[in-house]
């Protein structure tokens, strides 16, 4: 395979994305050097003091680890001087990010997980930055408001995520597929390794916490046995694995198939997953690989936030497999 960047293969596949402009493909430029930013600082973990907590609580009411403060410093940087944006929100930040008039403004939002998974860099597991590209609503002019930013998910004009892991990745789409990019430190370029990434129809791996099944609901415990005893369409059993990185597991699922699940329970009713910086820009890619995504009842890209750190239920993965649990709910009457 010729060694094509992730800035040639947007100039390449611009004239069938109408959001590949000049503007957008810096915004991008700005991402992937921040996410090398941010692997360099993962990549040392282990020698440098970034590992464990801060001692402070985030808006989620999660502890911050000293990397996830570190990556989201990295992040705010590096975006609010991209050009293209008017705005950012940071699942570190309790309230939207205006950029600052002293830089430039540009037409787009960036929703961003600055560090998924962080509280597994203590044992060296894959993390990763989850980010959500829209537009702002035409003809609104003037400091953005937060309304500009609670967006439909299907509004989403690009998504995609970095990984961190035994090798660097960059997964993302503009609305014309899925593309995975590994970063060769050799010549410190993401090169196109995984081009039109798909979701198999139906998988053999299901992925959730089972050490919540005494706070889900009979619907919710219905389905997960389901995949515990059932066969897919093909005949094959299914396999648990779980990593408890949300970046780690869905790549795992966007690469072999079969379902990813964190469903809603007593202790999170509305779920626990951020729905702007990490069910949007996922179920994104899971459409765009020919899979699906879902809260269980309904499409995920159909529900509009209301507010910045909104949560939801989410089944992401194979198409079967996800439908597979819209028809256990539907038959239990919900969730």
């Amino acid at each position: 395979m010729a060694d094509i960047t992730v800035t040639e293969h947007l100039l390449l596949h611009q004239k069938l994305s109408p959001h590949a402009t000049g503007q957008f493909t810096g915004l991008l430029y700005d991402l992937i050097l921040s996410g090398k930013t941010i692997a360099r600082h993962t990549g040392k973990a282990g020698l440098m003091d970034v590992l464990g907590g801060t001692g402070e609580v985030n808006v989620q009411g999660e502890n911050v680890q000293k990397l996830d403060e570190i990556a989201n410093r990295i992040m705010k940087y590096r975006m609010e001087r991209c050009g293209a944006l008017c705005a950012m929100g940071s699942e570190e930040e309790a309230d939207i990010i205006r950029v600052r008039p002293e830089f430039p403004i540009g037409d787009y939002i960036l929703i961003f997980d600055p560090l998924d998974g962080s509280t597994n860099i203590d044992v060296n597991i894959d993390v990763g930055t989850i980010f959500s590209i829209m537009r702002r609503p035409d003809g609104r002019k003037g400091e953005v408001e937060t309304e500009d930013v609670l967006q439909k998910g299907s509004r989403q004009v690009g998504a995609g995520y970095i990984l961190y892991g035994p090798s660097t990745m960059l997964v993302f789409s503009t609305g014309n597929g899925v593309h995975g990019f590994t970063l060769d430190p050799g010549v410190g370029e993401f090169l196109l390794s995984h081009p039109d990434m798909h979701l198999p129809v139906v998988g053999h791996t299901y992925s959730v916490n089972d050490g919540n099944w005494r706070n889900w609901s009979p619907a919710t415990r219905k389905a997960v046995d389901w995949f515990r005893t059932g066969k897919a369409s093909d005949g094959k059993s299914y396999s648990a694995r779980y990593v408890g990185s949300l970046v780690a597991d869905f790549h795992r699922t966007l690469i072999y198939g079969g379902i990813y699940m964190y469903p809603a329970d007593t202790k999170k009713p509305e779920g626990k997953l951020r729905m702007m910086c990490e069910a949007f820009p996922l179920s994104y890619l899971a459409e765009q690989a020919g899979g699906k995504a879902s809260d269980g009842r309904g499409r995920i890209l159909d529900r509009t936030p209301g507010h910045l750190h909104a949560r939801t239920p989410l089944f992401i993965g194979s198409k079967e497999d996800v439908e597979t649990v819209e028809r256990i709910y539907a038959e239990e009457g919900g969730a």
